[in-house]
């Protein structure tokens, strides 16, 4: 379970009101230029009270449903949460998760030295203890439905397929079948939740993915009536920044790459 870490991205800055601060490093609005973006995304949890229009929440959902999905069925949803009543029930479960998270288990990365983890814990802390004054929650859900069991009856019926596709083949993808599923109905969701993010960068929203509430993902769905075969798989803060964009931190890519083969 994870959320982006991003060291000095919540630093605190002056700017009051609603709408972007002044102190963007890069252009924001539709033509905001998009490596800029994606190289300055950084996690912002310190996020101010000031409501964020309806409008500009339909934009972030706008641009994740361009993202793909499996066979293109389309079966994200998203719980978009402005009411304070509401916000203030999550912000119960958010405190417990993170008070569990950071007990068990959160780790300093590698490359940060004491003090720039320390402040990456403030910041979690920060918005946990804060968490009732967010301006929307944004939850991220997909359903497959019964794409899977017509998937297993399509089978069935075409034990020619199996034949071409060869025995062992078969029998290994039998035994993974529940991982096939899950991780296709996850590739469907995720792209839309990085499209959502991207697209709040742009707008100059702070925003950040964590998928921490899973450790009482059950609580959350009962607050927000979400049916029980539905996947939850992000919860995104969204609002204005009180701190300051900047360049993200992440390993050199040359430690990332195989060429041809691992």
């Amino acid at each position: 379970m994870s959320s982006s870490v991003d060291t000095g991205a919540d630093r605190p800055a002056d700017s009051t009101g609603s709408g972007p601060g002044p102190s963007d490093p890069v252009p924001i609005g539709m033509d905001a230029p998009i490596f800029e973006v994606m190289a300055s995304m950084r996690a912002m949890r310190r996020i101010r009270p000031d409501p964020v229009p309806e409008s500009i929440l339909r934009q972030l959902i706008e641009a994740a449903r361009w993202a793909p999905s499996a066979s293109h069925l389309q079966r994200y949803a998203f719980v978009v949460v402005t009411d304070r009543d509401q916000i203030a029930k999550i912000a119960t479960i958010w405190q417990a998760v993170v008070d569990m998270y950071l007990a068990t288990f959160a780790q300093r990365p590698n490359d940060f030295d004491r003090d720039q983890y320390r402040r990456t814990v403030d910041a979690v802390n920060y918005q946990a203890s804060h968490f009732a004054e967010l301006p929307a929650v944004i939850v991220a859900c997909y359903d497959f439905g019964s794409y899977p069991s017509d998937v297993r009856k399509r089978m069935l019926r075409r034990p020619d397929a199996f034949r071409r596709f060869g025995l062992r083949r078969s029998m290994a993808m039998l035994r993974t079948s529940g991982t096939f599923s899950n991780r296709s109905e996850a590739a469907s969701i995720y792209p839309a939740v990085q499209n959502l993010l991207l697209a709040a960068r742009s707008l100059g929203l702070a925003a950040n993915i964590t998928t921490w509430h899973l450790m009482a993902e059950a609580e959350l769905k009962r607050v927000l009536g979400i049916p029980g075969k539905v996947h939850t798989y992000a919860v995104i803060p969204v609002g204005w920044p009180m701190g300051t964009f900047g360049p993200v931190r992440r390993e050199p890519i040359d430690g990332m790459i195989h060429i041809d083969r691992w």
